[in-house]
């Protein structure tokens, strides 16, 4: 741990009886980054009072927001206004404390801050874990939330188990974070209403069919169901099946499904193209083999026939991949295969196959964005509650070409 040194060389008898009290000259060094350093002290070299002379001791301090002030010859509020952005501070202000920050090390103590704000400076991010979910498509919305809450000073603190609207209440009403982001949103989830009437700022990824007044963000699934079937009738697809989400999703009625299966089906209408929906039983090889059973009922007829799979449920998409392969099927040359999902699994799918992404860190990025406008009080310049992230299409070696 780096420290200050405040040499005693300066020291000075002040009074009588032997009593001692220290003059201090700081002296300053220069460690590593703030953003590097855990903590930082200061090492003060004092005199105790005890009646005869005897070798100072080390004592030592934290450094406060009072040493940063005295070393930018500032006010102790406007190294406060520099640290929170709260008010316009000028660039050579703000640069002075800036510098100081760095030379001293200086950390804001979290319980101080909370104190002070009278806020936990945490985010409650809620995401009910069902059964069969896929984590590694979950992920890329932790960590890009738990960034930007970093970014802005805030911790995050994760509430996996599904206590439904209880579990909102007792996020907010315990004081035990400053507003909610929640995941995971039913077509009629029963925790809107309640979060709606919570004394915290809650946004939504995902969009229910009544936000209740809440801001939602999330991808644009209608446009990709649609964008999914455009392409496909674009290259001249006779027949397009969708390998729709297992049955216990279906049955929890999460937003975006009803959503992404609706755009698919008006490309197909407005298309005039043959379509059919299957939901497999679930995620594993099986539930994969038991949907291309039925997708493939009507046998591709001597390369006359342009078969185009859409798999929108991303832990679907490689058991499709092999059971084709294994029937002698090849994507890219029997049929053409497109994924919604990141594009990191579809550039690591085998083979890589044609996506629409899922944008997880971009949906995340414009949440928090959002969020921390809401809970700074500040106006949120949006003409409505919901911001829709437009999906992209990459093409890879699951799609027929053109004929």
């Amino acid at each position: 741990m780096s420290r200050l040194r405040a040499d005693a060389a300066d020291t000075a008898a002040v009074g009588d009886r032997g009593r001692f009290f220290s003059c201090t000259t700081l002296a300053v060094v220069r460690g590593p980054s703030l953003q590097s350093r855990p903590s930082q002290s200061i090492r003060i070299d004092t005199a105790i009072d005890t009646g005869s002379t005897r070798e100072p001791r080390e004592v030592l301090r934290m450094v406060t927001s009072r040493d940063v002030a005295r070393l930018a010859g500032v006010s102790q509020s406007t190294v406060s206004y520099v640290m929170s952005g709260r008010r316009s501070i000028s660039p050579e202000t703000r640069r002075r404390v800036e510098e100081a920050i760095e030379t001293l090390g200086f950390q804001p103590n979290a319980g101080a801050r909370a104190l002070a704000s009278q806020r936990s400076q945490v985010i409650g991010l809620v995401v009910p874990f069902a059964p069969g979910a896929d984590m590694t498509g979950v992920l890329p919305f932790i960590e890009t939330i738990t960034k930007c809450a970093r970014e802005e000073d805030h911790n995050v603190i994760l509430a996996t188990e599904d206590e439904g609207a209880e579990g909102l209440t007792r996020l907010s009403d315990q004081s035990l974070c400053d507003a909610i982001v929640l995941m995971e949103v039913g077509s009629k989830d029963p925790r809107i209403p309640v979060a709606a009437n919570l004394s915290v700022p809650v946004i939504l990824i995902g969009v229910p069919d009544d936000p209740a007044g809440l801001y939602c963000v999330d991808l644009d699934y209608t446009l990709a169901g649609r964008m999914a079937v455009d392409e496909l009738a674009a290259s001249a697809h006779d027949r397009v099946v969708l390998l729709g989400y297992p049955r216990d999703v279906m049955a929890r009625d999460v937003n975006f499904v009803r959503r992404f299966l609706r755009g698919a089906e008006e490309s197909a209408a407005a298309h005039g193209i043959a379509y059919a929906e299957v939901s497999p039983p679930d995620t594993s090889r099986a539930g994969a083999e038991a949907a291309l059973d039925e997708a493939l009922a009507q046998p591709l007829s001597g390369g006359g026939e342009r078969l185009g799979l859409v798999v929108p449920d991303p832990q679907l998409i490689q058991p499709t991949l092999q059971s084709l392969l294994d029937r002698g099927l090849v994507p890219g040359r029997d049929l053409s295969v497109i994924g919604l999902c990141t594009d990191r699994t579809a550039e690591t799918s085998t083979p890589p196959v044609t996506n629409l992404s899922l944008e997880p860190r971009d949906v995340s990025r414009r949440a928090m964005r959002i969020l921390f406008r809401l809970l700074n009080r500040e106006s949120v310049p949006a003409p409505s509650t919901v911001e829709l992230v437009t999906p992209r299409l990459t093409l890879r070696q699951t799609s027929l070409s053109a004929r």
